[in-house]
Formats: C-alpha cells, structure tokens, sequence
C-alpha cells in the first residue's frame, strides 16, 4: 500500500509516539480489507510502539487506532489514503500521545466541553476540505473521552451514503443527527458547542487596541498585505471568517511562480504560517457587517462585526474575496447540497454511476466536466454562450469523451427534485425559446464569482458589479481605505495577482500614514 517513500516518511513520524496503540481492524473477506490489511501490517512493522488487534465493529472494513489500556481512540472507515494520509499521520502520533500544535486554550476548551458527543464525518479521498473536519474531530476525541469520532469514506460506504441522504463532502453527524456540511476549522466546531464562546469572542475583540493597519479577508490579498505592513514594524491585525479564502476550495495550482504544482489547502497553510511569522494579530471566524469610514483624514475607521463588537483602524485594506455565483433558478437553493454542487473534486465521487450536469462553458466548467467523466455515467455540459469559452486544449480533451453531450446556447431555468434530492433541471434553447428537461441526480455550477462586497455599499465607491473601486494604488474612495484581490476592479482574478495587489495595498497604506500630520502613533513616529 506505501511506496519505498511514503514508509520512510511514516517511520520518521512514529518515532515521536510516546504511548503504546493498537490498531484494532473490522475486515471482511472484500477486496478493501485486504488492502486494509496490508496497509495496517505495514504501519504496525514500523514502530515498536504499534500493535495489531482484532475487532468487531460493524463497519467492514474499518480499524480503530486505540491508546493501549483506555478507551482514547478514533475510527476510520475505509482506506485514508489520498487527501486524508495527513489526518492518519496525525491520528497515530496524537493517540500515541504526541502532542497537538493547536493553541492551549482551545485545547483547554476542547478539554472542558461537557456532554456526549458521537461524531461520524463522511468524506471522500479526492476532497481537499475533508482533512480539515477529519483532523479536528479526530483531535477533539483524543482529548475528551466523552468525544468520540468515526472518518467514513463515502465512496466505500454507498448504502450509508444514500440512506442518510449524504450528497456533499464533508458531512457531518452528531449523535446521529446532521451537524454540518462543508469545511470547519477546529474553532469553529468547538464554537458551536460551547455556547458562551461567541460572547467571549466579543468582549475580547472590543477590548482591542486600535490597529495602525487592520486587513479584512485571509485570501492570498489579505495574507500577502498583513505581511508587507507587519515587516514596516506597525500595529497589524487581518480579520477573517475563515483564512485563506476561496483557495481552500482549489485543487491544483501549477501557475504560481517558483512553485511547479501545489494544492489549496498546503498553500493557505503555508501563507498562515507565513503570516504567523510576523507580529499580526489574526482574528478568524469573524464576519464583518459594517465600515463607518472616518470623518477626517488620520481619524479612525471602525469595523462593526456581526456579533456586535468593532475593531478600530487608522487605515484598512480590503481584501473580502469572493464567493461561487449561483444561478438563482428555482430549485437551486432547495436543493443545495442535495443534489446541487459547487465542487466537483469534493463531491464528484458521491455521484459515482449517474447522470450529472455542469453548468458554464469556461475553463471551470469543462475542467468540471472532464473530471466528473470519469466517476460518473454521464455529463451534460450546459453553457449560456452560442460555444465554449473554456482553453482549446481543455476543449479538445473535453471532445475526446464519450460519455459527455455538450449545450450551448442554454439557459437553465429550473432545478427539479423530489423534495429530497435532485432528479433533473429544465434549461431553454435560446436560439428556438424552447423548454428541454433532463433527467439528472446531480448539478454542478460553475460560472464564476460573486464580490463579498455587499456590507460595503455605504463606505466606498463600488462598481455596477459590486466590486471595489480601486486606483494603480489600491486606494479607494475614502480616504485611509484601501482594497485588494478579487473583490476589487483589478481585472484578472488570480492568486499570484492578489498577492501583489495585497502587498501594494499596503505599501500604499503604510505611505498613507506616514504622511499624515504628527499624531500620537507609537512606532509610526520611530519608523
């Protein structure tokens, strides 16, 4: 199962296990358990610290990582290969007593949680948001032994997946009841069930200190402007809801100078890291609602946040991002995360055998479609175009597919369900005004992005599609406030543009403030 490399790696970690564990396997007589078990002999011949053991669970096949001598565990179901390789390192070493990086106070809370709680998370190898959930769960478990955790491949478990009426990764259960979809930090689930941390959150936030620079959004914008204003020795702090923005959600990245191939979630890890190098205050799982520019210029602009507090700044960069456009159709709300799809990488696989559509003819359209050709029945590429926008080598592979039927000229207008999950969507032929449905499970949407820019509209100039407008300088319309990335006007949405944009957004802010008049400062006034 691991290649000459990945077991010289593994080996390398296992030596940092302190406490003796078992790996208990539920295996059967499928092909999956055989693999399950050659892979758990593997890992066991790695370290003295590791032991084999049978068990009964009856999930098949399955295996529970087990500290000897206590009931401190986790479970997963199916091979965690691919994406999820990470969340088994970790399991090991962090059942095995190695300890967490995560910060002591979270972990105190995590510790001090009181009550019950069974968690199952269905995931699937090929999504890059699942490890997050999996790996936040699975350390909650290891410090609370009233936690308890169980990573489901989805892909393997199908009957599950469809009895339970999981159609989106991640998913997941509590004590047998939908708890959440989609990507959750470790905060932000251990903030859903200790009720008095939002309040907490708030009172700490307000007692805060004004910021010389405060960045809004944690975007490759937001991460690059913190950095540039943190090393000019000002007050910094970056606000967001969630650091790293819409990269989490990206697979393959082969366009960043110095960097031949990464993946979303490695490079918002290493910009995090980065960021934490330098003197910012980070504050995630925040949401802005409101910006009262200054009165005058050199005057501080205020931040109001949802959960009523504010935060104050003499200049602010504005780097919010953006998010996945819908197509406001019937049906597409309603069905949303029930048929109605926004990653194909992610949720592909749970659509493993039937008919799906892509909507929009770009590069992510048809990228979408080539991708799910492989897993699924059948594709229906809809496109609103009279022909494709997507590169001409991804259409040329796109053409190469016998299980793809490509519709330009397309409008969809309804998305159709069963009042559980989708069965098809109707679209009109532009050219004829005529009304076609197609019987379908699964919709994937991809025509571009939305500026997170809403909240703004009584603080700065936007343009008629609601993005920031910005000068050559990234300054805005009001004095003191600056923007960047992909909810601004700059054309291009791009990482490698949004980093530069951030750092010049904050070159320009920090030149901003050094020529305001004298003002009590602090190291403005040394710098």
């Amino acid at each position: 199962m691991l290649d000459a490399n990945l077991t010289q790696q593994l080996k390398g970690y296992l030596v940092n296990i302190r406490q003796p564990i078992e790996l208990v396997a539920s295996l059967g007589d499928d092909a999956k358990s055989r693999q399950m078990d050659s892979l758990l002999d593997e890992i066991a011949a790695l370290s003295d610290m590791i032991t084999r053991a049978d068990g009964a669970d009856a999930r098949r096949p399955s295996f529970l990582i087990r500290r000897a001598g206590t009931d401190i565990g986790v479970r997963f179901a199916g091979l965690p290969m691919g994406h999820e390789f990470t969340s088994l390192v970790l399991a090991l070493l962090q059942v095995g007593g190695h300890p967490s990086k995560a910060a002591q106070d979270l972990i105190a809370q995590v510790q001090a949680l009181d009550g019950d709680y069974a968690f199952e998370t269905y995931f699937s190898l090929s999504c890059q948001n699942c490890p997050d959930v999996v790996q936040a769960l699975n350390l909650m478990a290891v410090l609370n032994p009233r936690i308890s955790h169980v990573a489901i491949d989805g892909g393997l478990f199908q009957d599950e997946v469809t009895a339970r009426k999981v159609m989106a990764v991640p998913t997941v259960f509590l004590n047998g009841e939908p708890f959440g979809q989609g990507r959750m930090e470790l905060e932000q689930i251990v903030a859903r069930l200790d009720t008095g941390s939002s309040a907490r959150a708030a009172e700490k936030l307000a007692g805060k200190e004004a910021f010389d620079v405060l960045v809004v959004g944690g975007g490759p914008a937001g991460a690059a402007a913190a950095i540039y204003a943190a090393r000019k020795g000002i007050r910094t702090g970056l606000l967001a809801e969630r650091f790293g923005g819409q990269v989490l959600d990206t697979m393959g990245i082969e366009n960043f100078p110095s960097v031949p191939y990464t993946e979303g979630p490695k490079l918002v890890a290493q910009m995090e890291s980065h960021v934490r190098d330098y003197d910012v205050d980070l504050m995630t799982l925040q949401r802005a609602a409101k910006l009262v520019p200054a009165a005058d210029a050199g005057g501080l602009h205020e931040l109001v946040l949802e959960n009523g507090s504010s935060l104050r700044a003499r200049a602010v960069i504005l780097s919010t991002g953006a998010r996945w456009r819908t197509m406001n159709v019937p049906g597409e709300a309603e069905y949303r995360n029930k048929g109605v799809a926004y990653c194909p990488h992610c949720d592909g696989p749970l659509f493993k055998g039937k008919r799906v559509a892509v909507i929009g003819g770009g590069n992510s359209g048809v990228e979408a479609a080539i991708d799910l050709a492989g897993i699924v029945a059948h594709v229906t590429l809809i496109e609103y175009d009279g022909a494709l926008r997507a590169d001409a080598v991804l259409q040329r592979k796109l053409a190469s597919l016998g299980n793809v039927r490509v519709v330009t000229n397309a409008l969809t207008t309804e998305v159709h369900g069963d009042g559980e999950r989708v069965n098809g969507l109707t679209y009109e032929d532009r050219a004829e005004g005529s009304l076609h449905r197609i019987d379908l499970e699964g919709v994937f949407v991809q025509i571009g992005l939305v500026p997170n820019t809403e909240w703004l509209s009584d603080a700065v100039t936007l343009s008629a599609r609601g993005e920031i407008e910005v000068d050559h300088r990234g300054a805005t319309s009001r004095s003191g406030l600056f923007a960047a990335g992909d909810a601004t006007t700059t054309p291009f949405k791009q990482i490698v543009v949004a980093s530069g944009e951030g750092s010049r957004a904050a070159l320009a802010a920090f030149d901003y403030l050094i020529r305001l008049a004298p003002v009590d400062a602090g190291v403005l006034e040394a710098a």
